[in-house]
């Protein structure tokens, strides 16, 4: 599957053209990134991560990184690395997920650097479970 994302490493994508490009999953994006800036003290920064997968937001503090966000036409990617330990909560908390993101926790390797979970976010429950991801990660703040 193609995705349509910022490939263009000279044409950093402002914030009004990426909510244009995200279509219908717009008020989605715009949920995690709330989220995220009201649970977590992690910076919003745009990185471009690689020729293949372009242009990101990269949350992270203190050189941890909590998330990347790609977006893409219509839909947007989170990439979400969980070191062992996480990945133990995080399937333990698998029951609060939807299925798609589920099932990615349930296929993806544990590697020596992490289990990398590449989620494609295209409706509001996946936006929910990925909420339940972070908590895994990262316990949220109240």
């Amino acid at each position: 599957m193609v995705y349509k994302r910022f490939l263009d490493k000279s044409t950093r994508p402002g914030e009004d053209e990426i909510l244009r490009a995200l279509g219908l999953a717009a008020p989605i994006w715009l949920d995690i990134c709330k989220y995220i800036r009201s649970h977590y003290a992690e910076v919003p920064e745009m990185i471009f991560f690689t020729k293949n997968y372009g242009w990101s937001v990269r949350y992270r503090k203190s050189k941890k990184t909590l998330c990347y966000l790609f977006p893409e036409r219509n839909a947007f990617s989170v990439l979400i690395v969980l070191g062992s330990k996480e990945a133990v909560r995080a399937e333990d908390m698998a029951h609060k997920m939807n299925e798609a993101v589920r099932r990615v926790l349930e296929d993806t390797e544990q590697l020596h650097d992490g289990r990398w979970l590449w989620i494609r976010v295209t409706e509001a429950s996946d936006c929910a479970s990925l909420k339940v991801l972070l908590s895994a990660k990262k316990k949220p703040a109240m």
